[in-house]
């Protein structure tokens, strides 16, 4: 059996001000960084220890990784870091307060990219600043591969080459891992590996800074799984 670890990132401001965030580089709020030291404290608590951490290239995700392996006194723990692990991009609506967007767009489009698996937000503009490929921190991925806007099934498929590639691997090398990312990309995530339907997809909720354990068999199916905090809350097989 092998212990793979979960993380959503801390509060944001986004998340505290009810903006659609994405791509947006948002910092964390100081509940954020409260929520990242609990985290930290219940992993020290529980004995776990990493090898390797993966996270996103935006720093909600950077900084919580930062706090918890501080709290848990291991800096020294490898990093990598991927925009592949970003968090589903919203398209035109980043960075827009929700009952704003809905005003813009309608009440229809913003619900349908919530709630359908393959709905795309209204895109942007591909001179749009909130493009990616207008941003130099990407400037060394091709365009064609970075995102004008992506339903939940497109950020699914972004994520997959990543996790199948880089990081299964090193958990069957036996490394204890830890995953700090974003709410879209964790529930891909956990609907691979718990073979969710796409109803069951769209109803999961993932906590803000709530070390989510999983535990593996040989094979990378779940025994069960369990907030660190909170005991058992998955299920078994």
């Amino acid at each position: 059996m092998t212990q793979l670890v979960l993380l959503r990132h801390g509060e944001s401001i986004s998340n505290r001000d009810g903006c659609f965030t994405g791509w947006g580089d948002v910092p964390l709020t100081s509940r954020g960084e409260r929520e990242a030291e609990q985290a930290g404290s219940l992993l020290k608590k529980a004995g776990h220890k990493f090898d390797i951490c993966f996270t996103s290239e935006l720093s909600r995700a950077n900084d919580t990784l930062h706090i918890v392996l501080s709290v848990m006194g291991q800096d020294e723990a490898v990093v990598q870091r991927s925009w592949r692990l970003n968090e589903r991009h919203y398209g035109a609506l980043e960075g827009i307060n929700r009952w704003k967007a809905i005003r813009k767009y309608g009440f229809s489009p913003i619900l349908s990219s919530q709630c359908r698996f393959d709905a795309p937000p209204p895109p942007l503009d591909p001179t749009d600043i909130r493009f990616p490929g207008n941003q130099p921190c990407y400037a060394t991925i091709d365009p064609r591969e970075l995102p004008l806007g992506e339903s939940m099934q497109q950020a699914l498929t972004r994520m997959l080459p990543y996790w199948q590639q880089t990081i299964v691997p090193e958990i069957q090398r036996g490394k204890r891992v830890l995953i700090v990312a974003h709410k879209h990309i964790l529930r891909a995530l956990m609907m691979q590996l718990d073979g969710l339907s796409i109803i069951q997809l769209i109803r999961l909720s993932v906590a803000t800074g709530r070390p989510l354990i999983y535990e593996l068999d040989d094979n990378l199916h779940p025994i069960r799984h369990y907030y660190a905090d909170n005991g058992l809350t998955g299920h078994t097989g």
